[in-house]
């Protein structure tokens, strides 16, 4: 069991983090996890809410798993980060060289992409009709800038399979072929633009990315994640496909009904579907964990921790902005916006992190050495984001406020 510690919610600005959370739960989200390290100490680990807000039975804990949606990235990222220190692969490497069937269609023509929430295919930009692009351009500096011009969304849970998986609570089964299939469209989609262009934030990107690291640790990428990020670390909690690995369902935080797909809630298996699609496994999202774990990893990123087996050169080089366009990002890590960021008014302007559409986050500021995790399940209700980015800014800006006063 993890303790739970509340120094923050100790100081002068106790009051008004209780009142933000109680606006927000669980008209925003029925379930919470924080955990905030200051200087190296954790000064708040703490949880609210219930597993099921209607009957409000299994009031959540702090070891509690919630579904970490895009903050998986990051230890996905990480992990391919650690070849890169060994010298077993290049950033500038092409993608081509540890998945050459990536190259097989070329040239590839261009067009506008899906839209991640209605579905429905885009037009193709202006600028880039009738081009023509060869992936073996992509290097892996791409895929992590996500300025590969690779779609930011295409429907691949539907090329995985005519069919959703089981429910991972009647069948303990992952359909390996599902995955097979998948990469055989996630190498051969049309690209949205040019490559280098542009940051288009890609899930498709990042799905190609942990097949990479897969490779490169000659296992799946599950394995690879434990080996070269979380077993280093002493993250323990980290884990894909919880109630197939034997996790209990009441140790889970359930998110969204998905009536259109799976006809029943996301409960202890991915919430995203092109995830789910696969068979649970996949780098853009899949992971869940707890607070403090999340916190953890961030601070070894923080402190430089050797467990990470990253050189300082690239760990520095990773939270340095690289290109620009939709956002500011560095290798895997987003970059602070410099107006409206989720990480509120008050973290530093070289602060890095990374949200989740679940309602996670993680956040870093280096100058101030503060390190935020901040887990919600915000699609209970829906998808509708209204409310969560207002209670992200407020709750980094009232975590830098009572640490102020600690």
């Amino acid at each position: 069991m993890t303790e739970a510690i509340t120094a923050l919610l100790q100081t002068d600005v106790a009051p008004d983090i209780t009142t933000l959370i109680d606006q927000h739960l669980p008209a925003t989200f029925p379930a919470l996890s924080i955990c905030v390290i200051s200087q190296g100490n954790v000064v708040l680990n703490h949880a609210r809410g219930w597993l099921s807000p209607e009957q409000q039975d299994y009031a959540i804990t702090v070891d509690s798993l919630f579904d970490l949606a895009s903050v998986t990235k990051l230890f996905v990222e990480s992990a391919f980060l650690t070849f890169v220190s060994d010298g077993a692969i290049s950033l500038d490497s092409p993608l081509t060289e540890i998945v050459p069937e990536f190259g097989h269609m070329s040239p590839r023509g261009v067009d506008g992409g899906q839209d991640p929430f209605t579905k429905e295919r885009l037009p193709v930009e202006q600028q880039y009709q009738n081009e023509k692009v060869n992936p073996r351009d992509v290097t892996f500096r791409h895929l992590l800038t996500h300025t590969s011009g690779l779609p930011p969304w295409r429907d691949v849970y539907n090329q995985a399979s005519d069919v959703p998986p089981a429910s991972p609570y009647r069948n303990a089964i992952v359909e390996k072929s599902r995955w097979q299939k998948a990469l055989r469209a996630l190498t051969g989609y049309p690209f949205v633009g040019t490559v280098g262009d542009t940051v288009r934030y890609s899930d498709i990107g990042i799905m190609l990315l942990g097949e990479a690291v897969a490779r490169l640790n000659n296992s799946t990428l599950d394995k690879a994640i434990q080996d070269r990020v979380c077993e280093p670390l002493g993250l323990t909690s980290l884990i894909y496909n919880p109630v197939i690995n034997g996790i209990s369902r009441n140790q889970i935080i359930p998110t969204e009904i998905d009536t259109p797909w799976r006809g029943r809630r996301a409960w202890g298996e991915v919430h995203d579907e092109n995830a789910c699609g696969v068979g649970g496994v996949a780098g853009h999202a899949g992971l869940f964990g707890t607070a403090y774990d999340v916190a953890q990893f961030g601070q070894a990123w923080l402190s430089g921790d050797e467990s990470l087996n990253i050189s300082a050169e690239l760990r520095q080089e990773a939270v340095q902005q690289h290109g620009q366009g939709q956002f500011r990002m560095g290798l895997g890590w987003m970059l602070k916006a410099t107006e409206g960021s989720s990480a509120g008014d008050l973290f530093g302007d070289k602060s890095f992190g990374h949200t989740g559409f679940t309602g996670t986050s993680l956040w870093i500021d280096p100058e101030q050495e503060i390190v935020s995790a901040v887990l919600t399940n915000r699609v209970y209700h829906g998808r509708d984001p209204e409310g969560i980015h207002a209670f992200r800014r407020a709750i980094h800006d009232l975590i830098v406020r009572g640490i102020r006063s600690l």
